[in-house]
């Protein structure tokens, strides 16, 4: 999620908003699980979670999204749930400042977020996930992910075609593999734990606050065609929602969206690859003042392969590389008219820059309730002297590794508070070799990236 900055009249403030474009922290990524979609189907949430819980996807899972949260085994069920999770963080070393209002450096335990769900489908063409949620550090309530459906199936020749169409508020969020942004690990993480700021547009900057329409092609359960357009709604419908309508500022007309993807057996498992993208022109901070707009090209690739083993066990691999063109014509020419660029600093040096981002992750969950998770990660790019102008390097690269164990003992069904009943719980290591440009006086004042290696032991609950 990009860092919230919150609207000021003055055309200074206004420069800082659209150097955000550029400066996106994934505070926390999210985290989903549906009992109410257990319910329907008729099926543990290890039918569709990989782990027992929420948003990894097995097989039959990615399938039940695809046809529109339609599949039901009987007959109403209440589209309703709820989820709750806490956590406790520790940075090696105590952060400057405190992450936020009410917490300290060091040593922090919070109730990271509480969320409800209207999640079923109504009828054999039509259904919806929608999620509101408490963030627990922000202490605020906002809208969270949308993603409504509609689906048929039609044969075409000797192709059978699922169409569909997802109305959403998240570039991403509408995908059924876990190696795109909205759902790729980690699977939930918390705002208080210290996070690189740099990452590209489709990595969670448009996040609720875009509404977008696509649609898309599931041919012979192999073949996945999708395309689309986002725009953003007015500042004060998204202020109600409880998102920041001027981070990262509002996209002029439409910004087009595409997807392919290709998925087939391959040995023992399922192999996917594909490419996606994503081009937007964003006025930085609802500004217009300047006549031209910061443009954003995003374009990646991804793979998947997952294994279910006879005995229950799952073994999955994802990764995803992006590249982010950037012209933030809009933003230097702001800071240009205003403050002035850097010394040293050409207009033409500030206006094009590039974001390369790179993941990866393998886990192993043992009888599908049992796992262990190592990520890697890395994202490097051009320096700018105005957009990072807070490292020492000017650079936005940072990298690292994570690994997690978990535990999710209910995914069967079997909980003694009953089938809806579902918890997980875990301990999170963030290892990082390089922070916002390097891994030693990153900030001109000594920190090295290993200050910002984050402990976090966290529960979640799931109803």
């Amino acid at each position: 999620m990009i860092a919230i900055l919150k609207p000021l009249k003055s055309a200074h403030r206004a420069v800082w908003l659209g150097l955000a474009v550029s400066l996106l922290g994934l505070i926390a990524a999210p985290a989903q699980a549906v009992p109410a979609f257990a319910t329907q189907t008729g099926q543990p949430c290890q039918s569709c979670h990989v782990g027992g819980l929420g948003p990894q996807l097995t097989r039959f899972g990615r399938e039940f999204k695809l046809q529109g949260y339609t599949m039901r085994s009987g007959g109403f069920t209440a589209p309703i749930s709820a989820m709750a999770i806490a956590s406790y963080v520790k940075t090696t070393k105590p952060q400057a400042t405190a992450p936020a209002s009410s917490f300290s450096t060091n040593d922090n335990t919070a109730l990271d977020q509480i969320s409800l769900f209207f999640a079923g489908g109504l009828g054999s063409h039509l259904g919806a996930f929608v999620q509101t949620t408490y963030d627990g550090v922000a202490k605020a309530w906002s809208w969270d992910n949308v993603d409504i459906r509609t689906t048929t199936t039609v044969q075409i020749k000797d192709a059978n075609v699922l169409l569909g169409a997802s109305l959403n508020n998240s570039p991403t969020v509408q995908d059924v593999w876990n190696t795109l942004p909205a759902w790729g690990y980690p699977y939930t993480g918390s705002a208080l734990a210290p996070s690189p700021t740099a990452s590209p547009m489709l990595a969670g900057s448009l996040a609720q606050n875009t509404l977008g329409l696509t649609g898309y092609a599931w041919i012979n359960s192999q073949i996945y065609v999708e395309a689309g357009g986002y725009g953003s709604p007015g500042a004060r419908a998204l202020a109600h929602l409880g998102a920041d309508p001027f981070s990262p500022g509002d996209i002029k007309g439409l910004a087009p969206y595409g997807r392919i993807a290709v998925q087939n057996m391959l040995g023992d498992g399922t192999l996917e690859v594909g490419a996606f993208g994503m081009q937007a022109d964003l006025h930085p901070g609802r500004d217009q003042s300047t006549g031209t707009t910061d443009r954003l090209t995003d374009l990646g690739l991804d793979a998947a392969y997952q294994v279910a083993r006879d005995n229950g066990d799952m073994i999955t691999l994802n990764a995803r590389l992006l590249h982010e063109r950037q012209s933030l014509n809009a933003t230097c020419t702001l800071a240009s008219m205003i403050d002035g660029l850097p010394v040293g600093t050409r207009v033409e040096d500030c206006t094009h820059n590039h974001l390369t981002d790179v993941r990866a992750d393998a886990s192993y969950y043992w009888h599908n309730k049992i796992g262990a998770t190592v990520s890697a990660f890395s994202t490097t790019g051009s320096a700018n002297g105005l957009v990072y102008a807070a490292n020492r390097t000017q650079k936005p690269d940072s990298s690292g590794l994570m690994f997690q164990l978990d535990a999710t003992p209910w995914g069967d069904g079997s909980s003694p508070l009953g089938p809806r009943f579902n918890t997980r719980v875990g301990v999170q290591y963030t290892a990082y070799q390089t922070f916002e440009g390097a891994s030693h006086n990153y900030d001109g004042n000594g920190a090295k990236a290993s200050d910002n290696n984050t402990l976090r032991i966290f529960t979640w609950f799931a109803y």
